[in-house]
């Protein structure tokens, strides 16, 4: 009797594992059609794995992903909510992903933040959940926790160039350093993209925010207040004040007779360097977020004098002649480039 209770355990064991198997091969057949836009397609696919294998957390994770791209929100929260009383306890972070993203697009985003929140409990290492957690409390417009969720997000995971496009976005208005930098360090993770090219734009209109040319010889410079050092002493967190007022200074340069007939390119350059030494003179006595995590990595590019490719990969989608020439003569110098940025240790120094 024992004898043929095991080989009836093992036959159904065998049986289950091929069926997982089996419908494991369909998920990554209904992933090539998602990936095509083919989502109806791809769902069908999926629906055919789970038939083999009703509670595949595979199949579950790429329908309830599909079902968010054809708006089909209520479906991903039944989907998500089976995956996890079936998977309690493994595997469940994009499910999570899914599941808050849906709750969020049908307005319920309260409801949306608890499962993010549920999520990180159980995954705290996971960028994403913190990263869509802050989508949120941007959707609030709750622009302090939402730059906190983003930071958290970009620590865990360096190169995601949406909490860098966030950050960049939301600092703009109040903290034009810190967007600089985050806009700088997009532009190396997602070159040439459309976001790209919105950013870099971005980037070049905060890098001469507040200088206008008001005549042949006359440059104005508005100085934002809220960008002045505090006047009690008080040092702030991620207070760059006194990098902003030199690039100010810096920026109106490009009008000098000697900066002038540069390209833009050359003066770019000369702004980040000016930016990077000033971080690197105020390391010691600031602290913050930008300071500990961003600003070192701009330092550490000044210090190798690997300035001048960064700007020409910021500035590759320009074409302009000189953009063009120099990418064709040195390669060795982008790659140089990023094989530095590839092994920088990254941290809180």
């Amino acid at each position: 009797m024992k004898v043929k209770t095991l080989l009836f355990l093992l036959l159904f064991t065998g049986v289950y594992a091929q069926n997982q198997a089996d419908a494991d091969k369909l998920v990554e057949e209904g992933i090539v059609l998602h990936d095509k836009g083919d989502y109806e397609g791809a769902i069908k696919i999926y629906d055919n794995a789970l038939s083999l294998d009703k509670d595949n957390l595979f199949a579950l994770i790429e329908k309830s992903l599909t079902l968010n791209s054809i708006k089909k929100f209520d479906e991903v929260i039944t989907i998500s909510k089976h995956a996890i009383a079936t998977h309690p306890n493994s595997g469940l972070q994009n499910i999570y992903v899914n599941y808050g993203n849906a709750l969020d697009h049908l307005n319920k985003t309260e409801e949306a933040l608890k499962i993010y929140e549920e999520g990180i409990r159980k995954f705290p290492d996971y960028y994403q959940l913190y990263f869509n957690k802050g989508i949120c409390y941007a959707n609030l417009n709750n622009s302090s926790e939402a730059i906190s969720c983003f930071q958290r997000s970009l620590a865990i995971n360096p190169k995601h160039p949406g909490s860098l496009n966030a950050i960049g976005i939301l600092e703009s208005n109040s903290n034009r350093i810190p967007a600089v930098l985050a806009f700088s360090r997009f532009l190396i993770v997602e070159p040439q993209t459309n976001r790209s090219k919105k950013n870099f734009e971005n980037l070049k209109g905060l890098l001469m925010k507040g200088v206008t040319q008001t005549g042949e010889k006359a440059i104005t410079i508005n100085i934002d207040s809220s960008t002045l050092p505090d006047s009690t002493g008080v040092k702030k967190e991620n207070d760059f004040s006194s990098t902003d007022l030199i690039l100010s200074i810096t920026a109106s340069l490009d009008f000098d007779k000697k900066n002038i007939k540069k390209t833009e390119v050359e003066n770019f350059i000369r702004k980040i360097e000016v930016i990077c030494a000033s971080l690197d003179e105020g390391k010691k006595e600031n602290q913050g977020f930008y300071w500990n995590f961003l600003a070192p990595y701009f330092i550490e590019m000044k210090n190798k004098k690997l300035i001048e490719p960064f700007a020409y990969i910021a500035y590759v989608d320009a074409e302009t002649d000189d953009v063009v020439k120099w990418h064709k003569k040195n390669q060795n110098k982008l790659d140089d480039f990023y094989e530095w940025s590839k092994n920088y240790k990254w941290g809180f120094k």
